[in-house]
């Protein structure tokens, strides 16, 4: 329990480090989705751009304004909170399941009148808060298999199901947070490999019954791994390989410095240059250098989380809110530029802060807030 002092409001400021680093990655993003977004304007608004650009900038400032609110609510407040969240977060998984939209093949989305999101966004930010929680509770038993362990796999195992089913790249950088946290709170790693297969063995069953979840892999290993007659998987793994190539080529031309800010030509061919492939055309624009760049901000931002948030952490609960939150957000970006490069099949991922986005730029920006308000309570 925090004591009288701990418990006082922050008084020291969020790690500036951290803030100047969310707002380098959003500047960028809007440069690169302003010039990614034509072919998306010219298909659906007639080549209204500014209208896009527009709808892009108002949810930066959204998730810029979730950052500002969360870093100002005190993390032990919201770790109250988690285990209702978590639970809320759940019903909401299920209920895609069964009324969620199908997009691009996939039911991922629930729609209130004219507001849709993805509750898995919501579910990854809860499951974080409350596997904090329990790790900090269970520190004095936590290697003993019932007390310790079991009650975080209740939690886990079924919230990663629920994304997997339908968000296998999602459940995957999920499900490694949970093992950043888990390795930091010191559960055993033979508990952990354990799980570790098991849930390895389960994403190849994932990966078997769907269609469009085997086409990614085969098109990406170039083997047929799972053996089907469906049209539909041919189809799909030509499409695969498509943006894939689209990708490549997009980096290839842009050299080490890129062709020019607003002259990529890959935007017209990637079927989703301003989201999933929006590394590829800042690199087509800005070359290697441009690229790299994305990416040490986002290594920026793991070693200020790890090595001055969470090792300054004034408890338990912030260390591993820290680590959690920190590992969440950068392998996102790291996932999804692998993905650009071919080190990934294809996922659909977004790149934090960077790609054009509603409920996933919003739940990153919850996460970077709950992070700050660590920073604004550690004691080094």
């Amino acid at each position: 329990m925090a004591t009288a002092a701990t418990a006082q409001l922050p008084r020291r400021p969020a790690d500036r480090a951290v803030i100047w680093a969310v707002l380098a990655l959003s500047a960028m993003g809007v440069i690169a989705v302003y010039s990614a977004i034509s072919f998306l304007a010219e298909t659906k608004s007639g080549g209204d751009t500014e209208r896009f650009l527009f709808r892009h900038l108002l949810r930066v400032g959204l998730a810029l304004g979730v950052v500002g609110v969360m870093s100002l609510v005190n993390y032990r407040w919201l770790a109250r909170l988690s285990k209702v969240a978590l639970i809320g977060s759940l019903g909401l998984l299920v209920a895609v399941q069964a009324l969620g939209a199908v997009t691009n093949g996939a039911q991922r989305w629930l729609e209130l009148g004219p507001i849709s999101f993805q509750p898995s966004d919501l579910a990854k930010v809860a499951l974080v808060l409350h596997v904090a929680v329990l790790l900090a509770r269970k520190q004095d038993y936590i290697g003993d298999v019932t007390r310790g362990f079991v009650p975080l796999l209740v939690w886990i195992a079924p919230t990663v199901l629920l994304i997997g089913m339908e968000d296998l790249s999602t459940a995957a950088v999920l499900s490694m947070t949970m093992g950043a946290m888990l390795f930091v709170g010191r559960v055993k790693v033979l508990h952990m490999a354990a799980v570790g297969l098991a849930g390895l063995i389960l994403a190849v069953g994932f990966l078997a019954s769907s269609p469009q979840r085997a086409a990614r892999m085969e098109a990406w290993t170039g083997i047929e791994l799972f053996a089907s007659n469906n049209e539909a998987v041919e189809i799909s793994g030509a499409d695969e390989n498509y943006q894939a190539d689209q990708a490549r080529i997009a980096i290839a031309m842009g050299g080490l410095t890129g062709v020019g800010p607003g002259k990529s030509v890959q935007r017209d061919f990637l079927p989703a240059p301003y989201n999933d492939f929006i590394l590829a055309i800042i690199a087509e624009e800005y070359g290697l250098v441009g690229a790299l760049l994305v990416l040490f901000v986002f290594v920026w931002i793991l070693g200020r989380g790890f090595l001055r948030v969470a090792r300054g952490a004034p408890d338990p609960l912030g260390l591993f809110l820290a680590t959690g939150l920190t590992t969440a957000v950068v392998l996102g970006g790291f996932v999804n530029a692998m993905v650009t490069c071919g080190l990934l099949p294809v996922t659909g991922l977004a790149m934090p802060f960077v790609s054009y986005g509603g409920t996933s730029m919003l739940a990153t920006g919850a996460m970077v807030g709950i992070l700050l308000n660590v920073s604004r309570h550690a004691t080094s």
